[in-house]
């Protein structure tokens, strides 16, 4: 009996799970690889599972997606849209939405998976399909190295994923070396005087603070990176106070950093640090910002003789004119921390989600539409088909190309 991969797809996105917590998920991707006779290994650095179905000798190919939703309410309209809420990492009730694709990236694998174990046929050797918790948090696929992940699976010879994105279904995006750019968050709190809002004298105020601080942040790319660089600097958030009269003690900044070069991103994590203790002490502060480093994702680097390899073979799959080079993503990854901890090489791609008669003018303009809902977006909603089939085929297609020449 064959595997419904849109049913699979729209159960997962109904129930989506944050990060680390994805147990409903981990169980139906366990009962779906142990039907389709794989080795199955659960709980891996905490929540991931591992599949491994080998087929004589030959090389490994590890084929990796990612499971967990973001804290975000869906707004998308669709009868399979989620309603569920949870708990994140900081205790708060948040909603819950599969806004990043990943309920596509597993939907694909087991169809891929499922493809794979019954033609067996033209490849052998051995495919270890992983299902990583965490990704948006930054930590699963450390997690899962760190619980003696490649002590308990067949060692791969390269790293095959991809990830849905808004460009048109049907069609992939891949390019090799940089393609993902690497990843800071950090949180910064500001401490001050509060106080009553009609004596700001008595205050060292923390709203005025921030406010100017996320000014002086916001300048720092276009005044201290060189155009030939590339960077992305985002105050995302901004928390102070608890009434209009009252001037608080306390403001929190939340930043993301993407950067493509580490010399680039030292230079702007420190320059991050100069601008907020400068405020600080502008203000008159006695007590110096708190900045905490948080999530990091490293480059994403696409090894090149592996993507090229990879590449040609899609355009076999899919046709030339669907096989494109997305330029570098300012998006980040930590599938790279799997090859990395293996030595071996990546190859990660984007796979086209998206209604492919909403980029009639992409011929004309080389530009993809501005009003396509992107991931993280309350609005993102991937085309199933032929979305679905594409990326079933893209994971299949990269492990016969793999594996055929063992």
């Amino acid at each position: 009996m064959s595997i419904d991969i849109e049913a699979l797809y729209r159960d997962l996105h109904a129930h989506p799970e944050l990060s680390f917590q994805e147990h409903r998920t981990a169980g139906i991707v366990a009962g779906h690889l142990q039907a389709l006779g794989l080795a199955v290994h659960s709980g891996i650095g905490r929540t991931g599972v591992v599949g491994v179905l080998s087929n004589g000798a030959g090389l490994t190919v590890l084929l990796r997606a990612d499971m967990d939703g973001l804290p975000v309410e869906e707004a998308t309209g669709l009868e399979y849209a989620s309603r569920v809420r949870g708990r994140d990492h900081d205790g708060n009730d948040v909603p819950v939405m599969h806004a990043c694709g990943h309920d596509v990236h597993v939907a694909c694998l087991v169809g891929a998976v499922e493809r794979l174990a019954n033609d067996l046929s033209g490849w052998s050797g051995t495919v270890v399909a992983l299902i990583q918790p965490a990704e948006e948090w930054g930590g699963g696929a450390a997690a899962m190295v760190e619980d003696q992940l490649f002590d308990r699976i067949p060692a791969p010879n390269v790293v095959l994923g991809q990830h849905v994105a808004p460009f048109p279904a049907g069609w992939i995006g891949l390019r090799a070396g940089a393609a993902m750019a690497s990843a800071d968050s950090i949180d910064i709190t500001l401490h001050g005087a509060g106080g009553h809002g009609s004596r700001p004298e008595t205050t060292i105020d923390q709203v005025l603070m921030a406010a100017a601080a996320t000014v002086r942040l916001h300048t720092l790319v276009s005044r201290k990176i060189a155009a030939a660089d590339s960077a992305v600097l985002t105050v995302g958030q901004l928390h102070a106070g608890t009434k209009n009269n009252i001037i608080p003690a306390e403001a929190r900044l939340g930043l993301s950093l993407r950067t493509f070069d580490d010399a680039v991103r030292q230079k702007l994590l420190g320059s991050i640090e100069r601008v907020v203790k400068a405020e600080a002490s502008a203000a008159g502060s006695a007590q110096a910002p708190t900045i905490t480093y948080a999530e990091h994702f490293p480059l994403t680097i696409n090894d090149e003789g592996a993507t090229l390899r990879t590449a040609e073979a899609f355009r076999h799959a899919f046709g030339a004119d669907k096989v494109i080079d997305p330029g570098p993503v300012s998006g980040s990854e930590d599938v790279g921390v799997l090859a990395t901890a293996a030595g071996v090489p990546l190859v990660f791609w984007f796979l086209g989600g998206m209604d492919p008669a909403a980029f009639g003018t992409w011929a004309a303009t080389g530009r993809m539409p501005e009003d396509i809902p992107s991931n993280h977006s309350p609005l993102f909603a991937p085309r199933i088909q032929p979305t679905l089939d594409a990326g079933v085929q893209a994971l299949v297609t990269a492990a016969r190309e793999w594996l055929a020449s063992a």
